[in-house]
C-alpha cells in the first residue's frame, strides 16, 4: 500500500470520534492486536462488529496509532541518511539515522504537560524529559534513543487528526533530515547512561 493509498484509509477515521475511555493498557491492546494485519477501515469496522463502544473506539485508535506509525517509518526508511532496523520485533529501534538507532513515537501534544506549545518549542528538552517519564508505560516504557512526532492543531485542536495528514508527514521529515545533526539533538542522562532524542513538530 502506497503513502497515498493509506493517508486515504486513515482518513476514513475522521468519521467517528477518537475517545480512548481509558489508559492503553496490555490486556486490551492484546484483545485488539488483528489492528497489525488489518489496513483497511472497512477490515477494521468488521473486525469490531461486535465490540463495546469503548472496546471498539479503543482498537479505532490503535489502528490509527499503528498504521500512521508505520507510515512514518516508511517515509523515514526511504531517505538516504536512514537504515530501517532489521529485527521488526524490536521495541527500541525502529531505523538509524546516519548511523544513531531511534525509536520513533508519534503522539498529539499532550495537555498534561502544563504548558503552552510555543512554551514547549523554546524548552524543548524539557518536554522531551515530560515525555519519557509519563509516556509509553508497560510493555512500551524503555529509555533508549526516542525521536518523537508532536501533532498540534492550533486551528481546531483537533491534534489527533493529523496523524492522518501523511503528505504534510513526509515534507516535515524530509526537511528535518535535510537538517539533521547529531549536535543539534537533546542528550538526557536517565538510569546512568545517555540517551540522545529530538522533537519534528507537525502543525497547522
Amino acid at each position: 500500500m502506497t503513502i497515498k493509498s493509506l493517508e486515504s484509509e486513515l482518513k476514513k477515521r475522521l468519521n467517528f470520534p477518537y475517545n480512548w475511555g481509558r489508559k492503553q493498557s496490555d490486556d486490551w491492546d492484546f484483545k485488539t492486536k488483528f489492528i497489525y494485519q488489518t489496513r483497511d477501515f472497512e477490515g477494521l469496522e468488521n473486525q469490531c462488529h461486535d465490540f463495546e463502544e469503548g472496546l471498539r473506539n479503543y482498537a479505532f485508535n490503535r489502528w490509527l496509532n499503528f498504521w500512521s506509525a508505520k507510515a512514518v517509518e516508511a517515509i523515514f526508511a526511504s531517505n538516504q541518511l536512514v537504515k530501517k532496523e532489521e529485527n521488526q520485533f524490536s521495541k527500541t529501534v525502529d531505523f538509524y539515522i546516519s548511523g544513531i538507532p531511534f525509536d520513533h513515537k508519534s503522539s498529539v501534544f499532550p495537555r498534561q504537560f502544563g504548558k503552552s506549545f510555543d512554551y514547549a518549542l523554546q524548552h524543548k528538552k524539557e518536554l522531551i524529559e515530560w515525555l519519557y517519564s509519563n509516556q509509553s508505560q508497560e510493555g512500551r516504557k524503555h529509555h533508549a534513543n526516542r525521536l518523537f512526532i508532536i501533532f498540534y492543531d492550533a486551528q481546531n485542536g483537533d491534534h489527533w487528526k493529523l496523524k492522518t495528514e501523511l503528505t504534510l508527514i513526509k515534507e516535515k521529515i524530509t526537511d528535518y533530515l535535510g537538517n539533521f545533526s547529531r549536535a543539534n539533538l537533546v542528550s538526557l542522562h536517565l538510569e546512568s547512561c545517555e540517551i540522545l532524542s529530538d522533537v519534528i513538530w507537525i502543525k497547522i
